[in-house]
């Protein structure tokens, strides 16, 4: 008998290997071909609509080159065009298409005088990083926002950690195209990608002697289809080229894991430290990745760098002003700034703290609620492989992510690169230590079973 979760995993399997992967890659490229398109067309916030009239283009090229590969496979399924480089070449042009060709045009034209090629959070990098260079921290005080006009006041504000501020130091020495803060965020990305592929295909898929046959082929397949999720999906092409902030953090993040994958706990603490000196979004993968560290006897090396540079990077902000930094990272997250985010998008967690009576608390306590069931899981069952680190941030993000009473929709690349990532982690021997959902056989017994879940 075949449990739900192996049925699942051998569907998506089938799914995903189909054609050699050409099937699934036409169904990424045509489907974010239509979602730029209508981006294009309908979107009320004139960045995106941008974005979506080129990439549009770039996504429909993909999708008729994987015809093309498709086509060709038929005649001659041994070709190196339709093999596993050429959908790495695709994919890299189509990030370039999709992503860096917008970013580039955007960044000219914004330039050039035009005042509606960024979105919000790009200012608001820049100036942090021109704050930082004349004051020595990139934080406003409260009676420095108050003084604002008001419809100002939300720009004066950081609700980042300080390390975000140095993509917006080139902006405060010269005011060219290069030195818009999205094009730093995405050579932060690609150099974090790049390290991550690099460390991944480095090291043997199989930690035995004698891996079986089409272990490293199925370990590079998956790795380009956690690439792809983290380039080529609309929801992080979009917002590298139009906002960009995220892309940086979600990459040191998948490099972290990438690091904990090859058994380097100390260099994934310092990958995952360096994110959480950019953004708390990085925080709990920060905590899940030194559990990891614990069950390897490396939590202390974990940790250093996990805890270490955020650390790090707040101590000055703290002593030049330590009221602006509370200002700007806690009292103006938590809800109780001058100002209210303006993240608002309709999950169940916004719509709860807006449709009930006492919404906001009944939030917050569900909020604690699913914290404190993955906190459970992690006691009861630390992850001992990056596998199912991956799996407990993904889902964990994704849980507080709908729970958050102030959100919004561009938070979804967090998870969803986190779960596409985690089968680029698998290693043989990792199969016994602590299984992907859905590998424990038909012949596991209901103790394994409870005790495979990821809350």
């Amino acid at each position: 008998m075949v449990d739900a979760p192996t049925a699942l995993r051998r569907r998506w399997r089938r799914v995903d290997s189909a054609a050699d992967g050409l099937a699934l890659d036409l169904g990424l490229y045509a489907v974010s071909a239509a979602f730029a398109a209508i981006t294009a067309v309908t979107s009320t916030l004139l960045p995106h609509r941008a974005w979506g009239g080129v990439a549009a283009v770039g996504y429909l090229v993909a999708t008729v080159v994987v015809i093309g590969q498709l086509l060709l496979r038929r005649r001659t399924p041994v070709s190196r065009l339709v093999g596993l480089p050429a959908r790495w070449a695709v994919t890299a042009a189509t990030w370039a298409g999709t992503a860096l060709l917008p970013l580039l045009w955007q960044s000219v034209e914004r330039a050039a005088g035009r005042t509606d090629r960024a979105q919000e959070e790009v200012l608001v990098v820049e100036q942090a990083g021109n704050r930082l260079l004349e004051h020595g921290t990139p934080y406003l005080g409260p009676d420095a926002i108050a003084a604002l006009p008001p419809g100002e006041q939300l720009l004066g504000y950081t609700p980042y950690q300080p390390g975000m501020a140095v993509f917006g130091l080139p902006r405060a020495l010269v005011d060219a195209p290069w030195t818009d803060a999205r094009v730093w965020f995405a050579v932060g990305t690609a150099l974090a990608l790049a390290l991550a592929v690099l460390a991944l295909r480095g090291t043997p898929a199989a930690a035995l002697s004698a891996p079986p046959p089409g272990v490293d082929q199925r370990r590079d397949s998956a790795l380009l289809r956690g690439v792809q999720a983290a380039t080529v999906l609309p929801i992080c092409a979009l917002t590298l080229a139009t906002g960009g902030d995220d892309l940086p953090v979600l990459a040191l993040c998948l490099l972290a894991l990438a690091l904990a994958a090859t058994d380097r706990p100390g260099r994934a603490g310092l990958a995952v430290g360096l994110a959480g000196a950019l953004k708390l979004f990085a925080w709990p993968v920060a905590l899940v990745l030194i559990v990891w560290g614990l069950t390897r006897r490396a939590g202390g090396r974990v940790a250093a760098g996990a805890i270490g540079l955020p650390i790090a990077a707040l101590l000055p902000a703290l002593l030049v002003d330590r009221d602006a930094l509370t200002e700007n990272v806690l009292r103006f997250p938590l809800g109780h700034g001058l100002v209210t985010s303006p993240a608002q998008s309709p999950f169940p967690g916004h719509l709860i703290a807006t449709a009930l009576p006492a919404g906001r608390l009944i939030a917050a306590a569900l909020l604690v609620a699913a914290g404190v069931a993955i906190a459970v899981r992690l006691a009861r069952r630390p992850p001992r492989t990056a596998v199912a680190t991956a799996l407990i941030c993904g889902y964990g993000l994704l849980v507080a992510i709908a729970l958050m009473p102030s959100t919004r929709f561009g938070y979804l690349l967090y998870p969803l690169a986190l779960l596409a990532w985690a089968p680029a982690l698998q290693r043989e021997a990792d199969a016994a230590t602590d299984p992907m959902p859905g590998q424990l056989t038909g012949r596991a017994t209901s103790a394994q079973l409870s005790g495979g879940t990821t809350t």
